[in-house]
């Protein structure tokens, strides 16, 4: 588990002091992936070097398994940096060393003999599925492959946490699903808090089971994505919405926004709702997905001119949210309310 509570970093002093992050509070607990999000120049970079503890926090403390790395000396805070272990977006890989030397690295750093480093190095190679790229060199691989070897590296000192700092970014989509697979595999496998850093929504939506966004250096909101997807006030779970582009409304119609906010909603809620309304409703469009076992979504409707709040009443019975939308038709799939948070942020 790891815990961070009241993390502040300040470069500079005085008038020139700038607060990059401002009494940072969250948690990640055993077995929990836990993303971060947020624009360009919010802190994320920032965040990952604290907690890797390559930058000092100016105040605060990072608590890993009980323990305040933070305030740790110098030569306690080597040993305790073990415990987390980094991906990094350009995988961080030496060319000239082959895929077993570079996960090789850090059990070499610390005088492990060669016969225990090579059945750890042919262990961590197997489990990320590169055991027959042993002696490939980066060049030859491509770059999922690499950041497997970064992650099976990360992974050589047996941490409990593991920090992902953007390692999906610039990854085609398959190897970005791969990549998420086996995050999701080794998280499952070996009870690993991951703290999970990116830009990338729709890759949120796919690993993590908390979600944080930080905007200049706080943290403006945060929940299970389970949960912010099913609360239509939700900025967050706005941008954590797949969008979509939905068909027309016909004329004489109304068109409505609807969101999942219970776990009860019934398959077959567009019929009843147009059962209690005795009213056609027409499918424009929709997301309905499964995430973490349980199912959310969203979609936009049509229906002909009706009482506002009898459509909100019956939604509601079902376990959904209603908003009218404006006459023009959906282009984006959002909802009517703009969300505060880009998707690409």
């Amino acid at each position: 588990m790891i815990s961070l509570n009241a993390l502040t970093k300040v470069y500079g002093h005085g008038d020139h002091a700038v607060t990059v992050l401002d009494r940072l509070d969250f948690e990640v607990a055993s077995g929990e992936i836990f993303a971060v999000v947020g624009p360009s120049g919010a802190g994320k970079s920032t965040l990952a070097q604290c907690i890797n503890l390559l930058e000092r926090p100016t105040s605060g403390s990072i608590v890993v398994n009980g323990e305040d790395l933070s305030s740790l000396p110098e030569r306690r805070l080597r040993v305790a940096r073990r415990r987390i272990g980094t991906i990094f977006q350009s995988d961080g890989l030496f060319s000239r060393r082959t895929a077993a030397q570079n996960v090789a690295l850090p059990l070499e750093y610390l005088g492990v003999t060669v016969a225990e480093t090579t059945a750890r190095v042919a262990e961590l190679l197997d489990r990320v599925g590169l055991k027959n790229r042993a002696d490939h060199y980066p060049h030859q691989l491509s770059g999922g492959q690499r950041q497997r070897v970064g992650i099976a590296r990360a992974l050589a000192l047996r941490p409990s946490i593991l920090l992902s700092d953007e390692a999906t970014s610039g990854l085609d989509p398959d190897s970005t699903a791969s990549i998420v697979h086996l995050l999701r595999e080794l998280r499952d496998d070996l009870s690993l808090s991951i703290l999970f850093i990116t830009h990338e929504m729709d890759t949120v939506l796919q690993v993590a089971d908390s979600v944080a966004r930080l905007d200049h250096g706080h943290i403006v909101e945060s929940g299970r994505i389970v949960d912010l997807l099913r609360q239509p006030d939700s900025s967050l779970g706005q941008a954590l919405r797949p969008q979509r582009r939905h068909a027309k409304a016909t004329d004489g119609t109304q068109t409505w926004f609807v969101n999942y906010t219970s776990s009860t909603v019934p398959a077959d809620w567009l019929s009843r709702l147009s059962a209690e309304l005795g009213e056609t409703v027409s499918l424009l469009g929709a997301s309905i997905e499964t995430i973490g076992g349980a199912t959310v979504g969203h979609a936009t409707i049509s229906v002909p001119f009706a009482e506002p709040g009898r459509l909100v009443s019956v939604a509601a019975g079902l376990g959904l949210s209603a908003q009218p939308r404006c006459s023009n038709p959906l282009e984006t799939g959002s909802p009517a309310v703009s969300p505060t948070l880009e998707r690409a942020a």
